[in-house]
């Protein structure tokens, strides 16, 4: 029951005894649209107050259900079994708290609906599918979840086309999404290596030198970035920006003068809030201004290209030539270099990076790797952005294995186990196979 079961009147209540036998339609649209199932409104006053009720009451159904929907893989819905309720607002709970008994059984009932996804069963059956390489069949059981009010079926369908590299169909429901919902649609973003196949699973695997910038990016930040350029048996390095606050002509020198290193040796970029540094550096930029530094402008060039935005590297580049009356760098973006779109909160140290493919007969050394990097660190962190699809007896040994690493943290406490960057696709397999316990799963958002 919703968070509104507490308004329902009980059945053995006195009240209910004296209220004489309820009429069988009761749901909202009979309750607040129907005059003949309401109560009689003698004043202009009443009427309207009556009004506001029920405009407030769907504004907030309105509310829980875009919450839930665009929440549903959240940080806090994928650490426990069950979510916390939510609270409504004071002027909301009030007019709730005025509606008659009868509205409130419709209105209750149309909350659980709400609080129960329709397409869940959809979504885990999906998940199935494609764990198990049934691609058509998980596309369908998408398509046919499509009609209703959650994003979740959405969301499994844009990865679902990313890992298999089809491009047109991700742009083709992107423009039905934005019109079904109102929003801006997702960008495709092929992850590296895109399909699940013998090249995405012998991929490079294990820790991934990490520096998580944050607060403000200065002259200080370069001892950070000096371990990553430091040799190192990894050939990928991930750089988190998500939690950089300001800048400044010092710090964009620094970290433009690495980013361009890290290319030159060879090394593979994994960005993680690459966007948000490119909001942060965009009012530093003013055209015209030949006496400001040129860091700044050099750095936001460099992030574009690295993010493969063409038309958006193009632009800055003219304003930077007309504003320093030099040539801009041209358009030549690296091969090897990925973002990551995961919207959880940067975490320190070094991660361990999950091939793009995990089934077969390396899922053993697989999860020794696993172990031998858990011995090393308090906390498991598994950084999943390149983890296209796992097949059902590999998903079924890594929950087994990551349950039992989080049963062993130090002084007989719990262990830290995160996957970050899930696509929704292994998401939604992970929770139905109890990872979502012990486990803190952070799926990528739209």
């Amino acid at each position: 029951m919703g968070f509104f079961s507490f308004l329902k009147k009980k059945s053995d209540a006195p009240a209910a005894a004296q209220a004489g036998p309820r009429p069988a339609d009761r749901n909202p649209s009979t309750v607040l649209g129907n005059p003949s199932t309401r109560m009689p409104l003698d004043t202009e006053a009443e009427r309207e107050r009556q009004r506001e009720i029920a405009r407030a009451t769907a504004a907030k159904i309105d509310e829980i259900e875009l919450e839930m929907a665009s929440d549903i893989f959240d940080d806090d819905a994928w650490s426990s079994p069950r979510r916390a309720p939510a609270v409504a607002s004071n002027a909301a709970s009030s007019a709730l708290v005025d509606l008659n008994t009868d509205g409130l059984l419709g209105l209750a009932s149309l909350i659980d609906a709400v609080a129960s996804p329709s397409s869940a069963p959809a979504a885990e059956e999906a998940a199935i599918l494609y764990a198990n390489g049934q691609f058509d069949a998980a596309e369908q059981a998408l398509r046919a979840s499509l009609a209703g009010a959650e994003r979740l079926p959405w969301w499994m369908l844009f990865d679902l086309y990313q890992a298999t590299g089809r491009e047109q169909d991700f742009d083709s429901i992107a423009i039905d999404y934005a019109s079904r919902f109102e929003t801006s649609p997702p960008a495709w973003q092929p992850p590296v290596p895109a399909h699940g196949g013998a090249a995405a699973g012998s991929v490079f695997s294990g820790v991934t030198p990490t520096a998580s910038l944050s607060g403000r990016l200065d002259a200080g930040t370069q001892p950070q970035l000096a371990r990553l350029l430091a040799p190192a048996p990894a050939t990928i390095v991930r750089l988190e920006f998500s939690a950089v606050a300001s800048a400044t002509p010092e710090g964009c020198s620094v970290l433009l003068d690495a980013l361009q290193a890290l290319r030159r040796g060879g090394r593979e970029l994994v960005l993680a809030g690459a966007d948000h540094l490119v909001g942060v550096l965009r009012p530093m930029l003013a055209i015209g201004e030949r006496n400001a530094s040129q860091a700044p402008w050099l750095l936001l060039l460099e992030l574009l290209l690295l993010m493969h935005r063409e038309k958006d590297f193009e632009e800055t580049a003219m304003d930077y030539c007309v504003t320093f009356e030099v040539s801009p760098p041209s358009f030549e973006p690296p091969a090897r270099s990925a973002l990551s779109v995961g919207t959880a909160p940067a975490v320190e140290g070094d991660r361990f990076l999950l091939p793009g493919a995990i089934g077969g007969d390396g899922v053993g050394a697989l999860l020794d790797a696993i172990d031998a990097y858990a011995g090393q660190h308090a906390a498991l962190v598994l950084d999943c952005s390149r983890l296209a699809r796992i097949d059902y007896g590999a998903a079924t040994a890594l929950v087994t294995r990551l349950r039992r690493l989080a049963a062993t943290g130090t002084d007989g406490g719990t262990r830290k186990v995160e996957l970050r960057d899930l696509n929704h696709l292994v998401a939604a397999l992970l929770r139905l196979l109890g990872a979502g316990e012990p486990v803190r799963l952070y799926a990528h958002k739209y």
